[in-house]
């Protein structure tokens, strides 16, 4: 049974001063031996605060909160399961058992801790609060899921699924583009409810609001052209169809009222009507080719697992029975052959 021994806290720092040590001597009086600073080039002494508090350090090589999460996951971190926190005090050491328990029991292998189940007073701004709903909508018509916080700092997951994640987000768009692809590879992902406090007095936040919800927003619609190619070149379709139309519409207008005609314009809103018309079709093939192409990837991944020996990791499917008739049929085989050989 996995416990704390088995788990790296890790805490991506920038001028942190402030919380930082109050942060880390809070995971290790819960318990937690193993908290690494990835510290993004401070000048405040929040390397030198983190080590007194009993923390590993490392110094980020590039710079933004992706590139200090990448770059941690794969050169500092040798635990199975990874505790992912912000630095300024807005979430709790003693809630770290909730976000773990579903990766120590195997339930999920990704875990975001919901902010909105109970938000303090005065820790999200109205405007951040409204704009992390837009953002949450948009996912979820996006790529098809309702994560409902995919914005939150607070994660737990398991070092193999991170290493599944095609990440190459440099800023703040790490959480968005990692859970974009836990959907996209299957990643079993649960949501777990979580105490979200606002930031102390003395502690600024790096975060841009109308910057970096900008940043998020186009990193969304970005990556659906490989997760949800449909809705990708769709969209692209149906706007280029209705300015077809419009232009269209323009043109009769004015020959049925004035008598004059626009040809230049009727072949340009023709050539936009047909281009559109284009790009639903090559999104409709795309979407086809995604979804062969994960069918695909997934039983590559269960004849990997079974081949060393361990259980596919997508419960729920159909792989359980598909073994047990694989089994089935090969005893019935092996039988036959043994009659033949005593025949």
């Amino acid at each position: 049974m996995a416990d704390r021994d088995d788990v790296c806290v890790l805490l991506p720092a920038y001028n942190e001063a402030e919380t930082i040590e109050s942060v880390v001597r809070g995971f290790r009086d819960q318990g937690f031996d193993n908290v690494l600073v990835i510290d993004g080039g401070s000048t405040d002494g929040t390397r030198d605060l983190a080590a007194e508090a009993g923390a590993r350090i490392a110094k980020q090589r590039g710079s933004g909160k992706g590139q200090a999460v990448r770059e941690a996951v794969s050169r500092h971190v040798d635990a199975e399961f990874v505790l992912m926190a912000d630095a300024d005090e807005t979430y709790r050491p003693d809630e770290a058992d909730r976000m773990l328990e579903p990766l120590f029991e195997g339930r999920a292998e990704h875990v975001i801790g919901n902010r909105f189940a109970d938000m303090q007073p005065g820790a999200m701004t109205r405007l951040n609060q409204v704009g992390n709903k837009i953002i949450n909508w948009s996912f979820s018509v996006i790529h098809g899921h309702y994560l409902t916080d995919i914005l939150s700092g607070y994660r737990a997951f398991t070092r193999e699924s991170f290493e599944r994640l095609a990440l190459s987000s440099e800023g703040f768009g790490i959480e968005t583009e990692m859970a974009v692809e836990c959907v996209k590879h299957g990643v079993r992902t649960e949501v777990v409810p979580i105490t979200y406090e606002p930031r102390p007095d003395e502690s600024e936040t790096n975060l841009r609001p109308f910057r970096d919800g900008g940043t998020i927003i186009v990193t969304l619609y970005r990556m659906a052209k490989t997760n949800n190619p449909l809705f990708y070149f769709g969209s692209v379709g149906f706007g280029t169809i209705g300015v077809g139309v419009a232009l269209g519409a323009f043109v009769v207008y004015d020959w049925v009222v004035n008598s004059i005609s626009h040809e230049v314009i009727a072949m340009v809103g023709g050539v936009a009507i047909i281009l559109g018309i284009q790009l639903l079709m090559f999104g409709v093939l795309s979407d086809m080719i995604v979804t062969v192409n994960r069918e695909q990837t997934r039983r590559l991944e269960d004849i990997a697992h079974r081949l060393g020996g361990q259980q596919p990791p997508s419960a729920g499917v159909e792989t359980d029975d598909s073994v047990e008739n694989a089994s089935a049929e090969d005893d019935a085989e092996t039988a036959v052959s043994a009659r033949d050989r005593q025949g």
